[in-house]
């Protein structure tokens, strides 16, 4: 009988690789959704239109796929570790100083920076993951990193509750973008306790001694098109309809159906708690039911949950409740991705493919808190989220039916 714990079975080597990724995708989840939090602020501080505060976020997701086709291009030629390193510095020190913006412009530079290290982070994380960890327990490894991204956003909701009540809000957004330099204290452990994968090393120095080093255009080779294209698609929707109702949940609480900031936080406690069960249960499922299976019915879920949430007539209290069940599905789908991705991709450009697909749903995705916050100019918020939301789950749908089933199966060399 297969033990249960299977945290227990991994290796040092595996459990010091999981701790790191872990910690930096938590971190990573902490500083990006900390935006989310202070919009309402922003909006009423310096005048901004749903639209600019829209493009603020808008332009970190779409800084981010440039971040992660260049971290994964990197890691495929210097390693996954260092770059890892590199990565999450970069993040933590913009966050950082983002709080000492003194103007929308000042802003957009400093969030765009931070796309960079943010997008980097998942290509190069995801990868060590899945080249470190034996396939019997790959699922279950690279979801329960993914849940990493639930704590993340739960410490930003309770430094969002704490700083408000306490400081005056000209001063506690600022102080939630400084508390995001935290994430550089996670490098120092990198460094110490996580080694290059070995299949890594050895297709590296293969590559090397035969003259074919990986090149970035390998990926849209036409024997690797066609992954390439599909894991996009999937990317593309999952991150599309998740930053959709992320990005201006915050918003849509206060301003729509009118709470105030401890129950706002309320809200965001439920729906984030329901995001971490989501990531665990859907990482445990990729490695039963396969990729394919809990992609979709994750994706499915997904839908139906945001349109129940913000476009039927429902009350408050039915409102809490569903929080459980909208995190729960929208982030659960990320779990089987970091998996399927490394298992669909060949290694010798394993980084680069999925660095580009996963990062080309965040370039295309970030467009939609843009759009919703234009488009809720002219109709209600709720609607316009609920929209974008469909549209962007209907496109994971219909990748996913595309693609083969991989749960199992060795990494391709």
């Amino acid at each position: 009988m297969r033990n249960t714990f299977w945290i227990a079975e991994l290796t040092a080597q595996e459990r010091s690789t999981l701790i790191a990724t872990f910690g930096g995708w938590m971190l990573d989840g902490m500083d990006v959704m900390v935006y989310s939090f202070v919009i309402p602020t922003l909006i009423m501080e310096w005048h901004l239109s749903q639209g600019q505060a829209g493009l603020l976020a808008t332009v970190t997701l779409l800084i981010s796929a440039v971040g992660g086709w260049l971290a994964g291009i990197a890691a495929d030629r210097y390693g996954r570790t260092r770059v890892l390193q590199i990565t999450i510095f970069w993040f933590a020190l913009f966050t950082f100083l983002s709080g000492f913006a003194n103007s929308y412009w000042q802003l957009l530079i400093t969030r765009g920076l931070q796309g960079l290290g943010f997008g980097g982070e998942w290509a190069v994380g995801s990868v060590l993951m899945g080249e470190v960890i034996r396939s019997k327990h790959r699922g279950e490894a690279v979801g329960t990193v993914q849940g990493g991204w639930a704590i993340g956003w739960g410490l930003a909701a309770i430094s969002y509750t704490v700083l408000f009540s306490l400081l005056p809000a000209a001063m506690a957004w600022r102080v939630m973008f400084w508390i995001g330099m935290l994430p550089a204290l996670l490098v120092v452990y990198i460094r110490r306790h996580v080694p290059e994968p070995d299949i890594w090393k050895h297709a590296h120095e293969q590559a090397r001694q035969s003259g074919t080093e990986s090149q970035f255009f390998d990926i849209f080779n036409p024997e690797i098109l066609r992954i390439t294209a599909l894991t996009s698609l999937i990317s593309v929707g999952l991150q599309g309809g998740y930053h959709a109702i992320t990005t201006w949940l915050l918003t849509y609480l206060k301003t729509v159906r009118g709470l105030s900031i401890l129950n706002t936080g309320t809200y965001l406690y439920v729906v984030v708690f329901g995001s971490f069960c989501g990531y665990l249960v859907s990482a445990y499922s990729a490695d039963r039911l396969g990729r394919k299976w809990t992609l979709f019915l994750f994706a499915v879920n997904s839908l139906l949950a945001i349109w129940v949430y913000t476009s039927l007539p429902i009350n408050n209290h039915f409102m809490l409740a569903l929080g459980f069940p909208l995190g729960f599905f929208a982030s659960g789908s990320f779990s089987p991705i970091g998996a399927y991705f490394t298992e669909l991709f060949p290694g010798r450009f394993r980084a680069s493919g999925q660095g580009f697909s996963y990062n080309m749903g965040r370039g295309l995705g970030a467009l939609f808190p843009a759009l919703v916050g234009i488009i809720s100019a002219h109709i209600d918020l709720g609607r316009a989220i609920a929209i974008f939301a469909t549209g962007a789950y209907l496109v994971v749908i219909f990748a996913i039916a595309l693609l083969p089933e991989t749960k199992g199966k060795p990494l391709q060399s």
